[in-house]
């Protein structure tokens, strides 16, 4: 199977042939050139052997066909080298938390789950399937995903809100001796760690000299805050929309307890402007916007990534009035903090060695892998690497099959 960007057509066509209904109104793709790119969606199913007559034919399916499933069923791990198995993700959802979009349903979530798919094709070179389930409890998610698991070398978690999306993933790690890995959660810390490491050297400073702040205790702020801290940052607090999550809260849910218990170590409480007071990293993980004030209160050559989109918590033309190194979640703008610069690369060094796990050791060697495509090219406006440098890939993927060896969870 390869996933494709599948051009659009120019008439009303679709793929299978099919007209679309006579109608008063103009197709949305006459107009929009995003309607027009996702005529027919993004991605197929194509082939990689030949079937030019019966002899291809008796080799790819009947009788052929039949001795590689019995050389299967006889020794299991075969699978890997004589399937598509131990080179295809799938890409699961349920539809309640996709983009900025919130829970619009596993129908509407299915544009974002091609994107993701050709995504890992693009940059990874790992296949990928779309998964959108029509369920949205965590048991019967978990029972899904887990009967599905023998077609696949791992899975990607993918827009499933907090906090269900904790309880979810850890489960199916459990249950699956393949990756399983919330992208939402890990990528995003992983790319962040990166450029918060190269924007710490650009100012001669390390992770252990720096105070964090995070806005957003969602997926995303619990998953940097334990990488930030795994890395070794000096201190970082967790804002949510009742402020900042400490020990003395009262009203803190299990996750936000947790996250609360290896957080903070300032014992800082109130709001999240108060806490931005002489800190040294503003990491915006949640919508809505921070006041100026609070910007200008930060450290001297602070480093603001304001990641919400499309609209940044703090707009980069105000950051910069501040901040030494600013990165948001836009394209339109340097710095940009994109998921696709890790789990492509993640992915397909997890399955490079048949990894039964993605470990904290494989997401930290990502980062570091990550920062290091920088080089002695770090600047201000260039603290992490664009998506389409062909270098990234390459340089996650043997950090992460390194990782995996060492920490021994590869087996090939």
């Amino acid at each position: 199977m390869a996933a494709e960007i599948v051009n659009p057509r120019s008439d009303s066509e679709s793929r299978n042939g099919h007209k679309e209904p006579e109608s008063g109104a103009e197709p949305l793709d006459s107009f929009d050139p995003a309607f027009a790119l996702h005529r027919g969606g993004k991605m197929a199913v194509q082939a990689t052997v030949p079937i030019r007559d019966k002899d291809d034919l008796s080799l790819a399916y009947t009788p052929g066909v039949a001795k590689v499933c019995s050389a299967i069923a006889e020794q299991p791990d075969l699978v890997h080298d004589y399937t598509w198995k131990s080179q295809v993700v799938a890409v699961v959802t349920d539809g309640t938390a996709v983009l900025g979009l919130g829970d619009i349903g596993p129908e509407a979530s299915l544009p974002v789950m091609e994107g993701k798919a050709i995504l890992f094709k693009q940059f990874g070179g790992v296949d990928a399937v779309p998964l959108a389930l029509d369920c949205t409890d965590v048991d019967e998610i978990i029972e899904t995903v887990v009967r599905l698991a023998p077609s696949f070398g791992g899975v990607n978690l993918e827009d499933i809100s907090a906090p269900r999306c904790f309880e979810i993933e850890r489960r199916l790690q459990e249950r699956l001796d393949i990756p399983v890995f919330h992208d939402d959660q890990h990528g995003t810390a992983v790319v962040s760690l990166a450029a918060l490491r190269n924007a710490a050297r650009l100012s001669g400073r390390t992770l252990g000299e720096l105070r964090a702040v995070i806005s957003g205790a969602g997926a995303a702020g619990v998953a940097i805050a334990k990488m930030l801290v795994e890395a070794g940052i000096g201190d970082v607090a967790v804002a949510d929309r009742k402020g900042v999550v400490s020990r003395d809260r009262e009203d803190l849910t299990p996750i936000k307890a947790e996250l609360a218990s290896f957080t903070n170590k300032a014992g800082l409480s109130g709001t999240l402007e108060s806490a931005l007071a002489g800190a040294d990293v503003f990491i915006g993980v949640s919508g809505g916007t921070v006041a100026e004030s609070a910007v200008a209160s930060m450290a001297e050559g602070a480093f603001v990534f304001a990641m919400a989109n499309p609209n940044p918590e703090v707009h980069p033309e105000v950051a910069h009035k501040y901040a030494a190194v600013v990165a948001t979640g836009r394209s339109d703008f340097p710095n940009q903090i994109n998921n696709v610069l890790a789990f492509p690369g993640i992915f397909a060094g997890a399955l490079q060695v048949r990894a039964s796990r993605i470990t904290e050791g494989m997401k930290l060697a990502a980062a570091e892998a990550l920062a290091s495509v920088v080089g002695d090219d770090l600047a201000a406006d260039y603290v992490i690497p664009s998506p389409f440098d062909e270098r990234v890939a390459p340089a996650v993927t043997a950090a992460v099959a390194a990782a995996a060896r060492a920490e021994g969870v590869a087996r090939r």
